[in-house]
């Protein structure tokens, strides 16, 4: 057994992969939310880092769940649900390895629509065979947590942004293609135009 730890490395993002590689069979492992920093920032500073979960889903998510659900069509499951199950808080998974992982789904990180893109990617060698890690660019990771602007991700976006200054035009111009609520993207680039301005 582990000790629980919080700050995140580059090799707990291998395991995330490995295991949801392993559990759907799949070839890609999307990583979302502020772990995903540790793809193109893997020393990033600690308190990017800082966190008990890292998110992740695989690419065949929805293959699966239609599978599942002919096997067992009362009982469809969830492929975030499974890997709660098997990976989760309190899991064997959180206890031998310090953290857990969070199932998720596409559509859970408010992401500008052409992310993909710009995506990063990495080979993660498993069982013999490459499975490809995917997250999103760090300044999309950025535009996530301001689409929702949490005291958490305002931490996080001014930790990021202290060690590598924001392009500010460009992370508006995110904001604007993410298409939020009026006043959620009102609220992130006031929050951008703070960062710009520096302390008071």
């Amino acid at each position: 057994m582990k000790q629980p730890s919080f700050v995140r490395t580059f090799e707990d993002l291998v395991e995330t992969v490995r295991a949801i590689a392993r559990l759907f069979k799949t070839d890609k492992v999307f990583i979302i939310g502020s772990q995903s920093i540790l793809l193109s920032w893997p020393d990033a500073p600690i308190l990017l880092r800082t966190s008990g979960e890292i998110d992740a889903y695989p690419e065949n998510a929805k293959i699966w769940e239609v599978t599942q659900k002919e096997l067992d069509p009362e009982y469809p499951p969830e492929a975030s649900e499974e890997i709660n199950a098997f990976f989760g808080e309190g899991s064997d998974f959180h206890r031998e390895h310090g953290f857990y992982i969070d199932g998720v789904d596409e559509n859970t990180a408010r992401l500008p629509p052409d992310w993909t893109k710009r995506a990063i990617y990495r080979e993660v060698e498993v069982d013999g065979r490459q499975v490809l890690a995917v997250a999103p660019c760090p300044e999309d990771v950025i535009v996530s947590k301001l689409a929702r602007l949490s005291e958490k991700d305002r931490e996080f976006v001014e930790a990021y942004h202290a060690a590598r200054p924001l392009n500010h035009d460009l992370i508006v111009e995110r904001i604007k293609a993410t298409q939020l609520d009026p006043p959620f993207e009102a609220q992130a680039i006031a929050f951008v135009a703070r960062l710009k301005q520096g302390p008071a």
